[in-house]
């Protein structure tokens, strides 16, 4: 498994909270009313906790499997989960990356956020045939699209800058083609003091690009895109129905 967030996670929950602003409101609208008696619900990929947060509030009586690989990512999930008594009881952290993550035998729904990229295509695939074969009819696996459909050229751009004391953080991004259907981005954080960097904190990842249609016939499943939420757009995500 390859620890894709440490190096820059104390960085992490700048970006968390504008992501889960736009995309929450989406998720929370496929989710809500989900019959969540058949199982857990899985998020693979939980991060920092923001996201299964939101898995939290829109299904109130779910019991919620949250798994993560990344230990500095783990210690801040498991730290978010423990301080808030309703998360304490109803959410169980683990180890464990996509490919190699034990599941239980039922499962009521899935989300992926910020991961089925990391994946190759036959990882893909035996993912979905796993989820499929614990998911009942009509459950819906969720699924965070990222807007790159297909390698292209991205230069780097300012994504986010904030403010914290004394020190303003800015975050930049670019990503180029490589082999099929993967992209390289690359990030760097910047940290500013007084309008001069005294800190550039720099990775790079693989990203193999896909689109809702395409997982769908990974998966043998329909599918379909939420592009909104209450009128407004949103970053696209997925939904995957067995």
């Amino acid at each position: 498994m390859i620890d894709y967030y440490s190096t820059s996670a104390e960085f992490y929950e700048l970006v968390a909270t504008r992501h889960t602003a736009s995309s929450g409101p989406p998720l929370t609208r496929v989710l809500t009313g989900l019959d969540v008696t058949h199982g857990p619900v899985l998020e693979i990929g939980a991060g920092t906790g923001r996201v299964t947060e939101v898995v939290a509030a829109a299904l109130p009586e779910a019991e919620i499997l949250a798994a993560e690989p990344s230990a500095t990512m783990r210690a801040m999930l498991t730290s978010r989960v423990a301080r808030d008594p309703d998360l304490r009881r109803r959410v169980t952290v683990v180890d464990g990356a996509a490919q190699d993550l034990v599941l239980p035998e039922r499962l009521s729904a899935v989300v992926i956020f910020g991961v089925a990229g990391h994946l190759t295509v036959p990882e893909r695939v035996a993912l979905w045939k796993r989820l499929a074969d614990r998911l009942p009819d009509g459950a819906p696996i969720v699924v965070e699209l990222m807007g790159v459909s297909s390698p292209r050229h991205i230069p780097p751009v300012m994504s986010l800058r904030e403010t914290i004391g004394r020190q303003t953080y800015e975050w930049w991004i670019g990503g180029e083609p490589t082999e099929g259907d993967a992209m390289r981005f690359t990030t760097t954080w910047k940290v500013l003091r007084d309008g001069r960097t005294v800190r550039e904190v720099a990775d790079s990842y693989d990203w193999h690009t896909f689109d809702v249609a395409r997982l769908a016939r990974e998966a043998g499943m329909t599918s379909r895109r939420i592009t909104e939420a209450g009128g407004r757009p949103i970053p696209e995500i997925g939904v995957l129905v067995k």
